[in-house]
């Protein structure tokens, strides 16, 4: 069974979100403290860490940094803290996703669920690389082909810039994963002379708009606030 370890010192939250959790299948760890969280999750990594920011004796930036000297497990960030500062430093340590409180123990268990599913399939970075036209298994209907700069969804030509393939490349292909406006200028393009991050919103809004001209329905493109962007992959029902 995939185990889950919550570390959270409010001791409503944590309850919560283990019986969602549980009910969802996962077995559940809670620890109240930095220390002995990190403790534990050195001596025997679970399948994925759920990380409150504020917590006593360490908290959890710094779990963070210490956790990802020993594992990679995913971990997703708990947060009540909106400050950048924080939410960038906890991309560079390597945070898998943020969730910010207050939040919704179903839209957390999806999250879960989107970061598992993602960790299970290739290393990130590892998938289609100039290799032609290929299927995105975390994009169901989305087909890039890196050879033309085409794209299409459900079979309907996006008709993108090269500027907007080069994003809809990156997101799409590391479903989940938080980018910075600079990362993504530096992952997206070859040549950033005349791209500048705010150049970046205007992309993404485009993007946006042509890939909800098909699926209206979902918004593909999240917005995380002081940070960046992430590819939204559809949740099973």
């Amino acid at each position: 069974m995939t185990r889950i370890v919550i570390v959270e010192d409010e001791i409503d939250i944590a309850s919560v979100v283990q019986d969602y959790l549980r009910h969802a299948g996962y077995e559940t760890t809670h620890f109240t403290d930095g220390q002995s969280a990190l403790d534990s999750i050195v001596a025997a990594p679970p399948e994925l860490t759920l990380l409150d920011i504020m917590l006593p004796r360490l908290d959890g930036v710094e779990v963070l940094r210490r956790a990802r000297e020993h594992t990679a497990h995913p971990i997703i960030m708990l947060t009540a803290r909106i400050e950048e500062v924080d939410r960038l430093l906890g991309l560079e340590l390597g945070a898998d996703d943020y969730v910010c409180k207050p939040f919704s123990p179903r839209e957390l268990v999806a999250r879960v669920r989107a970061v598992l599913r993602r960790t299970a399939g290739p290393a990130f970075g590892g998938q289609g690389s100039g290799s032609g036209p290929a299927s995105q298994d975390d994009a169901p209907g989305l087909v890039l082909d890196d050879v033309h700069w085409r794209a299409s969804l459900e079979g309907t030509p996006l008709n993108l810039t090269r500027r907007e393939f080069g994003l809809l490349q990156v997101l799409s292909r590391h479903p989940g994963r938080i980018f910075s406006r600079a990362r993504l200028l530096e992952l997206a393009y070859d040549d950033t002379v005349d791209v500048t991050e705010r150049a970046i919103d205007s992309h993404v809004k485009n993007l946006r708009r042509k890939l909800g001209a098909v699926t209206p329905a979902h918004d593909w493109i999240r917005s995380v606030y002081g940070v960046g962007f992430a590819w939204e992959a559809p949740v099973p029902a």
